[in-house]
């Protein structure tokens, strides 16, 4: 703040920066204000990585049953899927970041095909059941 004295403007020293209480009120704020939407906002992410670990899951299982129509047998490996252009890409598991780490499951007559796939992250969901049982 500047006060004018004598035709000339002069700082006021009671005036200058912040006091400890505003700056103590501010960061109570702020910190409240995180408290609430950092959770929130970590919690959108983990359902979002789902939706699209469901989404891709489907894809691929729609592309392994298309395959098993048209040759009447399961593929040898997901990038059979891709090489005979049932899939364009094998798709990145959301949950490990990685589209290596595919879990393949075999058929019933225990032949080495890919029956059903599933992800390979042990972790849990939000609705409690493992990733790699989904």
């Amino acid at each position: 703040m500047f006060l004018i004295g004598n035709g000339k403007l002069k700082r006021n020293p009671k005036h200058d920066g912040f006091t400890l209480i505003e700056l103590m009120v501010v960061m109570a704020i702020v910190g409240t204000l995180l408290s609430v939407v950092v959770p929130r906002y970590f919690d959108g992410l983990k359902r979002s990585e789902e939706t699209v670990l469901k989404k891709d899951l489907k894809e691929m299982r729609k592309a392994i049953d298309h395959y098993f129509e048209d040759k009447n047998t399961y593929p040898a490996s997901l990038e059979t899927l891709v090489t005979e252009r049932y899939i364009k890409f094998i798709p990145e598991d959301p949950i490990t970041g990685s589209n290596e780490t595919w879990q393949t499951v075999i058929p019933p007559d225990k032949t080495n095909r890919v029956y059903d796939v599933r992800s390979g992250s042990a972790e849990t969901a939000s609705d409690g059941t493992l990733y790699n049982n989904w």
